[in-house]
């Protein structure tokens, strides 16, 4: 008769049960699908045709397919070919900028020479638990920043977090050791030159998982636009609050139909399937960007998470 290995330390906390392994895969399996159904739903949907959505509703087996939706995109390019434009823009700059920001201050609070390391902690700190309010906000960005119908309205509400600060000077504390940097100032870099040649290169992990939170932050950012962006400056929305506006009133693309589509039967409007399609453009791009960041995702959100 074999006898069970005995497990000591460690090891005896992490066993687990054949039945408890598989129930964990049929839970993570349930979680898995509950995300990724809806996308083919919305992905299927983009492709049926408005008569079938008649007749039969939303559903995963349309009875007549088509790519009327695509082909209305398509027609609109110059329209919302823009705003796509303007989403990348803002996207590529605010999450560069950010990283920057959030870099930088995360590095000087893991410092432990910097003597008021604490006190800035703390005043980070506070905003995770209260809110400066939207007012307050709204009246500082317009009235004494006056970055109002301008690019930068996108881009700084969204560029710096307490979150991704604490994050990273976690990170910088538990993955830099002090002996590299007093080395570096030993040979007479500066600080500056330290961050920019000894920092950054061996922090990928944990910029990559900020750039990962920023990028997703501001592609699907439509408040933003909303807020700080005027009827009259249209050409600075951003896709999100197009594809908002068009999910809250469909009737907004028939009413800018002769606009976009000069001569074109308002009747041959997919309003239903577009909506979808729409969707789909807007989540494409990010979803695919993911995968080259997942590995340091995880390992820096990991390692970025375990002191504080």
């Amino acid at each position: 008769m074999k006898k069970r290995r005995s497990l000591g330390g460690v090891d005896y906390y992490n066993r687990i049960s054949q039945p408890v392994n598989v129930l964990f895969n049929l839970v993570f399996i349930v979680i898995a699908l509950t995300c990724i159904i809806p996308l083919v739903f919305v992905f299927i949907i983009s492709f049926s045709s408005n008569e079938s959505i008649r007749q039969i509703g939303y559903s995963f087996f349309p009875k007549e397919w088509s790519v009327s939706a695509y082909s209305y995109i398509w027609k609109m390019r110059a329209y919302l070919g823009r705003a796509f434009l303007v989403s990348i823009g803002v996207t590529v700059a605010g999450t560069l900028l950010g990283l920057f920001l959030n870099s930088t201050m995360g590095y000087v609070l893991s410092r432990r020479s910097f003597k008021l390391r604490n006190a800035f902690t703390i005043l980070i700190f506070i905003p995770m638990l209260f809110s400066g309010g939207l007012v307050s906000t709204y009246l500082v960005n317009t009235q004494f920043l006056k970055i109002g119908n301008t690019y930068w309205a996108l881009i700084l509400p969204v560029c710096v977090s307490s979150f991704y600060i604490i994050v990273l000077r976690t990170f910088f504390q538990t993955t830099i050791p002090d002996s590299i940097i007093e080395s570096a100032k030993m040979d007479g870099a500066s600080q500056f030159l330290i961050y920019y040649r000894i920092i950054l290169p061996i922090s990928l992990p944990g910029l990559a998982t900020i750039g990962l939170f920023l990028s997703f932050a501001y592609w699907n950012d439509w408040f933003t636009p909303m807020l700080y962006i005027k009827s009259d400056h249209a050409h600075m929305y951003n896709l999100q609050y197009i594809l908002v506006d068009i999910e809250q009133n469909v009737q907004n693309l028939i009413r800018n139909a002769q606009y976009m589509m000069p001569g074109e039967s308002l009747a041959n409007i997919p309003s239903e399937t577009v909506r979808m399609a729409i969707v789909v453009v807007v989540v494409l791009p990010i979803t695919l960007s993911y995968p080259f960041f997942q590995k340091y995702f995880i390992s820096g959100l990991t390692i970025g998470s375990i002191k504080g």
